[in-house]
């Protein structure tokens, strides 16, 4: 199981087909690095004006897509902007459904695969950079209130970042959380038994004084005005006094499915008890694995996937004896849309 979350920590392909009267509009485009070497594929879901049929998005054999009308025309007025950040191995169309879902409701919904922590690109340079995925989710909010004609306009004060596993950290670090190598190693040596240990160190992102400084950094980005973590991992690393004085509101999601590699009490609720009570929320989803948050599995999905990387059929389970993965994903829907929908949210612990 430990390779499983630590190769995926985020590692699946697409998503749910979500039918609904709202037409959804889908783009993809490249954004261009100055220096080039970071060029970033962004895709963005948005709320379309077309009579034109959908077509699936992102389906394939083992994963099931979502249902969006490319390059429709955006719908007029102001819409709420939520950047989507994927986990280790992952990529944009892992959270395909939550996007789709969250476009019918009305949101612009952005998603970038991250150099060198994506399906795609593995670069062991890139993902050393690991401070450069904040700075990546930067560039997808530049790029979207640049080009309303493109998506629709993105309503003032109302951008969020939603992020699971690696990617739930690096929402909480464009928010304004602040993470020390040294705690983090500290943290590491006490819980080796950690996914997000034995990730970090792949990764081995604090290896010069240089690297490190530039992970110890402020990376907040100001406009940034809510965030969803999605069963995170790596936030042990993350000071008291940045969780403590985070200004921006959290609503934290945990997968209650017992583990080893990721626990809840561990990861998730670690961060929830640091973060100021009156403007966060912790959700502890029973019946939720770590790979709830990823595409819903087409029959056959568990064989092809174990006859590629043996262990690998776990991304297809969900709780024992549990709702589906479709009932949990609407459950999640609702949590985030309720808690976007919110200025402020109180601590229901």
């Amino acid at each position: 199981m430990k390779s499983a979350i630590g190769t995926l920590l985020l590692i699946c392909l697409a998503t749910t087909a979500v039918a609904d009267t709202t037409p959804i509009g889908f783009q993809t485009s490249t954004l261009a690095d100055p220096q080039k070497d970071r060029p970033l594929e962004m895709v963005v879901w948005y709320p379309g004006t077309t009579t034109a049929t959908p077509q699936l998005i992102a389906d394939n054999p083992a994963f099931v897509g979502v249902l969006a009308v490319r390059n429709a025309p955006a719908a007029a007025g102001e819409h709420p902007l939520a950047v989507i950040s994927h986990g280790y191995r992952g990529n944009w169309s892992n959270q395909a459904w939550l996007a789709t879902a969250l476009a019918h409701k009305g949101y612009i919904v952005a998603s970038v695969n991250h150099p060198g922590t994506t399906t795609h690109d593995r670069s062991p340079k890139a993902a050393a950079q690991l401070w450069q995925r904040p700075a990546d989710l930067r560039r997808v909010i530049d790029a979207v209130l640049a080009q309303p004609q493109q998506f629709g306009a993105v309503a003032k004060g109302r951008v969020a970042v939603v992020g699971h596993s690696l990617g739930g950290w690096t929402a909480l670090e464009i928010a304004g959380a602040r993470f020390d190598p040294e705690r983090f190693d500290q943290e590491c040596a006490v819980h080796t038994q950690l996914a997000s240990c034995s990730v970090y160190y792949q990764i081995n992102p604090a290896s010069t004084p240089a690297a490190k400084a530039r992970l110890a950094g402020d990376l907040r980005d100001k406009r940034v005005t809510s965030v969803v973590s999605l069963d995170l991992g790596q936030s042990r690393g993350m000071t008291d006094v940045s969780l403590a004085t985070l200004a921006v509101p959290t609503l934290v999601i945990a997968a209650g499915v017992p583990s080893a590699d990721l626990p809840a009490e561990l990861e998730s609720a670690d961060l929830a008890r640091r973060l100021p009570q009156a403007s966060s929320r912790y959700v502890e989803i029973s019946d939720a694995s770590h790979f709830s948050f990823l595409s819903l599995c087409k029959p056959g999905a568990v064989a092809m996937l174990e006859e590629d990387v043996p262990g690998d059929g776990i991304i297809c389970q969900d709780g024992v004896g549990g709702r589906s993965r479709e009932a949990i994903q609407q459950q999640v829907v609702g949590l985030i849309d309720e808690f976007l929908a919110q200025p402020l949210i109180t601590s229901q612990r």
